[in-house]
This record gives C-alpha cells, sequence and structure tokens, in this order.
C-alpha cells in the first residue's frame, strides 16, 4: 500500500506494488518535485478568518511551492492565521502575504511558535514538523542585515557614486562633516549662491586675511550701498556716495586719504563746468583739479594708488 510521509506529500510505492503503473506514478512524483521548486498562489482565506491550508497527497497543490503567495477573498480585519498542513512536514519556503485589508498574517503548523509577515511583505521560514508541537521559525533571523560600523569608506566609494538626487533633503547636517573635510577644490564653480547661504553665514572672521581680492571682486560689485546726494552747492563728497549736481559753477571735493577701492560717482546737469577737487590726490595722475566739461556727464572715480590717484571710469 502506498503511503505520502515524506516532506513533499509524494507518493511512496510499496514493494511489488503497482506492476505496469508504476512509470506513471513516478512520472508524477517527478512533476510534483518540480512543482516544489517553484512559484504558486493561493487563496487561503476565503474569508474574514483563520484558515488551514493541507498539502495534498500525491497531487498537485499550490502549498507544496517553495514560493508561496497567499491571498484572500476580500480584506481582512485583523492579523489571521494561516496553518499549514500536516503537521509533520518539515521544508523551507518563501511566503508572501499578498491578502487585502493591510493586515499581518501569521504562518503556523502546530502549537509551537508562527511567524508574522506583514502586509504586502515576504518571509523566509522553516516547518520544523515536530506533529502537534510543530513551529514556524524565521529563518533569516540569524541573518545580520546590518553594516558593520565603519564598514563603508570613503575608498569603497566609486567617484561621483553620491549624488544630490540620492540624498535625503535633510541628509548631510554641519555635525556630520569632519572639520576642515569642505574644502575648496571640493566645491564646484557657483556652487554656492547667496540664496544658499544663510544671512549671517558670512562674518568677518570667517574670512582668512588677504583671502578677498581684486580679481575675485565682479567688475560692479557695489551697486547696493552707494548713498545718492543732490547738491546745488559745492561740498566735499564721502566715499561711495553718488553726487548729482543741480546747478553750474560748482566744486565737488574728491574725500582726503582715500584707501585702495573707494569710489565717488559724480553726475551733473545741463551745464559744463563743475570742477572736482584732487583734495591732495592724484587725479589720473595728474596733480591738477578735474573739469567736468560736458553736459549731463557721469563719471565714477576709483582711487587706485598713489601715482595714479583717482582713475575715471
Amino acid at each position: 500500500m502506498a503511503t505520502y510521509v515524506n516532506d513533499l506529500r509524494l507518493k511512496e510505492i510499496s514493494t511489488g506494488d503497482e506492476s505496469g503503473t508504476w512509470g506513471t506514478s513516478t512520472n508524477t512524483n517527478l512533476e510534483l518535485i518540480s512543482e516544489a521548486l517553484g512559484y504558486a498562489t493561493q487563496q487561503v482565506f476565503g474569508s474574514d478568518a483563520d484558515a488551514t491550508t493541507t498539502i495534498a497527497d500525491g497531487a498537485s497543490d499550490p502549498a507544496r511551492a517553495m514560493y508561496f503567495k497567499i491571498t484572500s477573498a476580500g480584506s481582512l480585519t485583523a492579523t489571521r492565521t494561516c496553518t499549514i498542513a500536516p503537521n509533520t512536514i518539515s521544508r523551507v519556503m518563501f511566503i508572501e502575504n499578498a491578502t487585502t485589508g493591510s493586515q499581518s498574517i501569521a504562518i503556523s503548523q502546530g502549537s509551537g511558535a508562527n511567524v508574522t509577515i506583514l502586509s504586502g511583505k515576504t518571509a523566509i521560514i522553516y516547518l520544523d514538523g515536530a506533529g502537534s508541537t510543530a513551529a514556524v521559525f524565521d529563518a533569516m533571523a540569524g541573518v545580520d542585515s546590518n553594516l558593520a560600523d565603519d564598514s563603508v569608506t570613503t575608498a569603497k566609494i566609486a567617484n561621483d557614486a553620491v549624488t544630490a538626487a540620492k540624498l535625503a533633503s535633510d541628509a548631510v547636517v554641519t555635525a556630520s562633516i569632519v572639520d576642515d573635510n569642505v574644502t575648496q577644490a571640493k566645491i564646484a564653480d557657483d556652487a554656492v549662491g547667496a540664496d544658499q547661504l544663510a544671512s549671517d553665514a558670512v562674518v568677518t572672521a570667517s574670512i582668512v586675511d588677504d583671502a578677498v581680492t581684486a580679481a575675485k571682486i565682479a567688475s560692479e560689485p557695489i551697486s547696493v550701498g552707494i548713498t545718492s546726494v543732490v547738491t546745488a552747492t559745492s561740498l566735499t563728497a564721502t566715499v561711495n556716495t553718488h553726487v548729482y549736481v543741480s546747478a553750474a559753477t560748482q566744486t565737488i571735493t574728491l574725500p582726503a586719504s582715500p584707501t585702495i577701492g573707494q569710489r565717488v560717482l559724480i553726475t551733473v546737469g545741463n551745464f559744463a563746468d563743475t570742477v572736482i577737487g584732487r583734495n591732495g590726490s592724484n587725479i589720473m595722475s595728474s596733480g591738477t583739479d578735474f573739469t567736468m566739461d560736458a553736459a549731463y556727464l557721469s563719471i565714477q572715480f576709483i582711487y587706485t594708488d598713489a601715482t595714479q590717484g583717482w582713475v575715471m571710469s
């Protein structure tokens, strides 16, 4: 008499049985072995309640598959238990919780331990086949999925492997950056714009001595902060001032003891006799005052050095 006591519930033919049909039974067993190595889906939960699926003896059954996808007829409202029978089979299975209702399912075999699988997740489990006390275990419970401390080093990361698109918007914070780790060579041209700096991020103490040179200043960097003055009388201009002269025959005296880079912008109205007093410094290397001899003329005076003095632009 044939038995089915193996872990795949294959037909085991007794000695002398099935004369003339032994080949048919053997072929069926081979097909079931193939089934056991494959993928199958079964609607285990026909209702919102616990359910049992029993692997058929010597016949095709989805629960025999190594990868077993469990579905439900409707939405589950709580964690439901799927018991895999018989409780004497011992095997490894990949089980996917594809039920509806966003509920976990518990995989059971006997009165022993169960394994809970979250909705939409897959677990690798094994059945111990211990009979009425059979238990189900998580086969991956002892696998360390974490990386050892300091196991990922700079040398192991390919150039350009970490891009902005792969970083969360707040993933890199100041506390995560080693002191002096961000150098000028690591910053792309134009990578840091005014909109990327906090309002008080750049202070005098943060600027290295002599770090700001003329070559690093845009051609017209000082536009914001220039004070405009309208005058119909003579006066001495202050640095970074725009003086608009609204009356003829006036003298605008440049600032005394200027330093390199200081500037004064002077604009005249409809007359050609405004005198620019040099105030002890040269104007275009000349030791004489300068007359703005055209109406509506606008000239910017920039102090360069003791030889050239104020140059015009």
